[in-house]
């Protein structure tokens, strides 16, 4: 700015007007005329550029003069998020401020994310804050029931008709104790998959670990070792799962045991049967049993009722009376 100033101060002296003796009068005596100079180039162009600058300038100043936006901060002072802590199911409060210092209202629109949050009548669809004022407006943040113990994140979010936006965090903490519980429920066995449901009955979020095990009439016929499931399984949460089996056997009864663990000790095991059959080839094996039974029946009742080769019908006997007899009816005498 020195510099700035030096030099419009320069170019002001250079362009300055030079005083001039009125037409008709003489130098005086012994005067000896100055020669005659022009303000340089440089300083000529200098004067718009030290113009333009101080124009700047002193916009810039009026912008830093000018109020500051309004903001959103917890009510009290001092604090720079919200924190509260409490176990499942408890209902949390706290105040919000919204200042304004500009000379003209604004209306702020609030709501929570992250947590579930609830504001004070009007804050969700528009709060009206006057000109070099602050409101206060309380709200709630309620804790899951089914939450696990441990540290949550939200946030107070302030949205103006204009479309600014400001945030505050929101640091909540669950408690309760730590328990890790899972079972494993309706275990069943389809054509080509296994099913079955996990039910996270502790306290903590689960990364379950899962073994896949069946033994046949002629040994093992399925054997996966560990591997952890990608899911994470919340505290009440309950999960349908399958597992693929695309080569079990055709022909078998087997048993299927499945094993589950998780961090923190969870462990359960869940088991099942299933019979397997070839139902079109067994049906396929009794229709030709049936055609071949049949047949069968059909040529020994067939062979049964035909006439002996080289034999004709036998002769028909007719009872003829012999000369001298007299067949009568009744009573001999």
């Amino acid at each position: 700015m020195p510099s700035a100033a030096r030099a419009l101060t320069r170019a002001l002296s250079c362009a300055s007007p030079r005083r001039r003796r009125p037409p008709g009068s003489r130098p005086p005596i012994g005067h000896r005329r100055a020669p005659r100079t022009e303000a340089p180039l440089s300083a000529r162009a200098a004067l718009p550029a030290a113009l333009c600058l101080c124009a700047a300038l002193g916009t810039a100043a009026g912008a830093s003069a000018a109020p500051a936006a309004w903001s959103v901060a917890p009510a009290g002072g001092g604090r720079p998020s919200f924190y509260a802590e409490g176990p499942p199911g408890t209902v949390l409060q706290d105040t919000v401020a919204v200042t304004n210092p500009g000379r003209a209202p604004v209306v702020v629109r609030l709501s929570g994310t992250g947590l579930r949050a609830v504001f004070a009548e009007k804050a969700e669809t528009g709060i009206r804050v006057p000109a070099r004022t602050r409101a206060e407006v309380p709200f709630t943040v309620t804790v899951p029931a089914g939450a696990a113990p441990g540290d949550r994140s939200g946030a107070v979010v302030a949205r103006d008709t204009r479309g600014r936006t400001a945030t505050v965090p929101v640091r909540l903490r669950v408690g309760g104790p730590a328990l890790a519980a899972l079972t494993v429920e309706h275990l069943a066995v389809h054509a080509d998959r296994i099913t079955y449901e996990l039910v996270n009955r502790g306290t903590t979020v689960l990364v379950p670990r899962l073994a896949v095990r069946a033994d046949g009439v002629l040994g093992r016929v399925l054997d996966r070792a560990p591997r952890a499931l990608p899911v994470h399984l919340r505290p009440g949460a309950r999960l349908k799962l399958t597992e693929p089996w695309p080569d079990r056997p055709a022909l078998d009864a087997v048993d299927v045991r499945l094993t589950v663990t998780a961090p923190g000790g969870a462990h359960d095991t869940a088991t099942t049967s299933a019979r397997f059959v070839p139902w079109p080839a067994v049906a396929g094996a009794g229709g030709a049993l049936l055609c071949f039974g049949t047949g069968a029946w059909i040529a020994v009742r067939g062979r049964r009722g035909r006439t002996p080769a080289g034999r004709g019908p036998g002769p028909v006997v007719d009872e003829v009376p012999c000369p001298g007899e007299q067949l009568t009816e009744g009573a001999v005498k």
